[in-house]
């Protein structure tokens, strides 16, 4: 990550405890973020009262006077030569300077205005090996209770005040010996990095080398692509190979020449891992580049299944509402933004995190219809397609609880049912009379001869006639 200054995407991704929140910004961490310079936090946050800052490539004190309500200050492992611009922080308790560069030691004059301070950490600082340190700092600063981590005594403190005078003139020429060695140390590094752009400038197309694996008719189609990937893979393996050896190399040379410990040291040493980092990212977003795109429908219209998240999934025909549903296990704490669902009507594709999902449905959904949706405790994405055609099915009573009259008599009839079909299977089997010719002439009333039917009907009004009809009985008017 390449970032000389405090941003403020770099704040607000760092106060995510604050709902991202800067104005109210209480602490922050910001270390490890190749920070080269502290800016805007002084208008940004007002209310920090504690800032990390360590391990990043910071030359300066600068821009925190202004925050009245900072207490701890972290800034170890930092390039800091001098202790500077903290007279507006009030409430300063807690001051840490550890692995820095601070041979000024008499700079820290300026924490009398810290009457709050009770905490200072200057261990690793080239001012730590004069003479007199620790009794300076302590008859300087007399607000404070530890120093590098040891409480100062009072005793302690009374005799450094009495040799307060002898000290800080020790000091002063101490400290005006390490100003001519650290101006020694700097034309050196000029000096050092004049050679080397000459030095660079003298090569003969520098770098051209590396650059030969470039193919600039990687956009050309041809149909010996694959042929000619294996092939361009095998010398870029050959390449990395070749330049492994000559990194090796340079790197064995620049980690075995020695050089002071000294801020400009450190940065060149920061540049130079930089360098290399950038170098590695380049060429593997080169090899990216050169990947050919996912073909997802191929030239004749046929759509491919493609899988290239690779996510569990599960397809089901849901034939009761006549639809499919897709369950896709996306990652769980993956932002739904990054998802992307397109569903057409003989396939469906999802995109996650710029990779393809694709599925051939067995047949036609109706797009419009169609829904997503995110389970909130396993982050699976769950689509629902319904078919295009619709599908009549039968209408299925839900089974009620029947009273055991009606169980029964179902029961019988099923019985009866099955006896019948025994009967006409094979009627032998059974010693019960043979019903099958009763039924059969009941069935046959009204289509048989109709002499026979009418003689049945008429023989019980000719006998009623015969009886009624005698000598003695009147004649019917």
């Amino acid at each position: 990550m390449t970032n000389h200054g405090v941003t403020e995407d770099l704040v607000r991704r760092r106060a995510e405890h604050n709902n991202c929140e800067i104005f109210s910004l209480e602490e922050i961490t910001l270390h490890q973020q190749e920070i080269e310079k502290i800016e805007y936090l002084d208008k940004w946050c007002r209310d920090l009262k504690i800032l990390y800052l360590q391990n990043n490539l910071i030359p300066k004190i600068e821009n925190v006077s202004k925050l009245k309500k900072l207490e701890y200050l972290n800034l170890a492992l930092n390039n800091i030569e001098k202790i500077e611009n903290l007279e507006g922080c009030e409430e300063l308790q807690k001051l840490d300077l550890t692995a820095n560069f601070i041979g000024e030691l008499s700079s820290i004059e300026v924490l009398k205005h810290n009457m709050h301070l009770k905490e200072l950490f200057l261990m690793g600082n080239p001012c730590t090996e004069f003479e007199g340190y620790r009794q300076f700092v302590v008859a300087t600063l007399p607000q404070l209770k530890y120093l590098d981590s040891k409480e100062i005594e009072r005793s302690e403190r009374i005799q450094a005040l009495q040799n307060y005078a002898e000290i800080k003139k020790k000091i002063r020429e101490q400290e005006q010996a390490y100003c001519l060695k650290r101006a020694r140390e700097k034309e050196e590094v000029a000096q050092k990095i004049q050679e080397k752009q000459k030095k660079k400038k003298d090569e003969p197309n520098p770098g051209f080398d590396r650059c030969w694996y470039t193919d600039i008719n990687n956009t050309m189609p041809d149909p010996l692509q694959d042929k000619e990937n294996q092939q361009h893979t095998e010398e870029e393996n050959e390449y990395q190979h070749w330049g492994a050896d000559e990194d090796n190399e340079e790197d064995r040379a620049f980690w075995e020449e020695p050089t002071p410990y000294t801020p400009e040291s450190r940065l060149e040493t920061h540049r130079y891992i930089e360098e290399k980092r950038r170098a590695k990212e380049d060429l593997r977003g080169h090899k990216k580049k050169e990947k050919p795109p996912r073909t997802l429908i191929t030239t004749e219209g046929k759509v491919l299944n493609i899988n290239e998240p690779k996510l569990h999934f599960s397809l089901k025909d849901d034939e009761e509402n006549n639809q499919f549903i897709l369950d896709l296990a996306v990652y769980r704490h993956m932002d739904t933004s990054l998802i992307d669902v397109d569903v057409q009507p003989t396939y469906i594709r999802v995109m996650v995190k710029g990779k393809p999902f694709q599925l051939v449905l067995p047949v036609e959904v109706k797009p419009d219809s169609s829904s997503a949706k995110r389970s909130q405790t396993t982050g699976h994405l769950v689509i629902n397609m319904p078919k295009a055609k619709e599908i009549i099915m039968a209408n299925r009573k839900a089974p009620t609880s029947a009273k055991p009259s009606d169980s029964n008599k179902s029961q019988t009839n099923t019985r009866r049912r099955q006896r019948v079909e025994r009967l006409e299977v094979d009627p032998n089997k059974y010693s019960f009379p043979d019903v099958a010719n009763i039924v059969q002439e009941k069935e046959r009333t009204g289509q048989g001869p109709i002499r026979l039917q009418q003689q049945k009907a008429v023989e019980p009004e000719k006998s009623y006639t015969d009886s009624v009809d005698g000598e003695d009985v009147p004649p019917l008017i």
